[in-house]
């Protein structure tokens, strides 16, 4: 069976290695987890890295740290594909540190751990930034094969539309957990959509938000544009 590595074994890597382990025997390596599982083998780094395909799955923030570390040592051959939230971050690092002969494909799997389980229609954007070693078709297929819908967009475009979606969705989740939203006895259902709402970003690391505000360039004109909404609205309220 074929292999594929894994760097960073957090929440999300571990969906990952759930989606690759259908096809692939998967090798794994993250500096802190005490984790062990059957369907993955636990390596050393040097081990990963000596994988044709690797896949990034660190938080943003550590991003450029595990790049800028793992460039010197990489083989011919390799591609890396990450898996952030965030486009042109990762890839303009990815293009200034890793070795021109390695292959960059960007990639964002639109949905998280609870999403993952609790949906059947899911999303996979992917860019081919740097096809080196002709894989992209190949990834393409094998996430389409898994019943992933697949979005070609640029990281540009990615991150201006996602500023929008998984920004707003994000901000407002948060938002409405420092307001105190909580159960009623008489809830609607539009409200108990909020609450789910809630439950699911804040589900997410306080560390997976500030990274999805910080790191998306167009996410503080989106935050001040909804700011001006809501004023806009709470002026038709005062002004009736």
């Amino acid at each position: 069976m074929n292999s594929v590595g894994i760097i960073g074994y957090g929440r999300f890597g571990k969906v990952l290695a759930n989606i690759l382990q259908k096809g692939f025997a998967v090798k794994v390596y993250d500096l802190k987890t005490q984790d062990s599982s059957p369907d993955v083998d636990f390596c050393s780094l040097d081990d990963v890295l000596k994988e044709s395909s690797i896949f990034i799955a660190v938080p943003i923030r550590s991003f450029k740290d595990v790049i800028a570390s793992i460039a010197p040592k990489l083989i011919n051959h390799t591609t890396i594909l990450d898996v952030c939230s965030v486009k042109k971050y990762p890839v303009g690092i990815m293009e200034k540190f890793l070795p021109k002969e390695t292959g960059i494909i960007a990639t964002h799997p639109m949905f998280g751990p609870d999403s993952f389980l609790q949906s059947n229609r899911l999303n996979i954007m992917m860019h081919s930034t740097r096809d080196t070693n002709n894989v992209y078709s190949f990834w393409k297929n094998y996430f389409s094969g898994q019943d992933l819908k697949v979005i070609e967009i640029d990281p540009d475009t990615h991150d201006k539309l996602a500023s929008h979606t998984q920004g707003v969705t994000h901000y407002l989740g948060r938002t409405l957990r420092s307001f105190g939203i909580k159960k009623t006895q008489i809830d609607t259902q539009g409200f108990r959509d909020l609450l789910d709402l809630v439950d699911q970003t804040c589900n997410d690391t306080m560390e997976l938000f500030l990274d999805l505000q910080n790191y998306n360039p167009y996410t503080k004109n989106m935050i001040k544009n909804l700011d001006a909404a809501f004023n806009q609205i709470a002026d038709k309220l005062e002004n009736k």
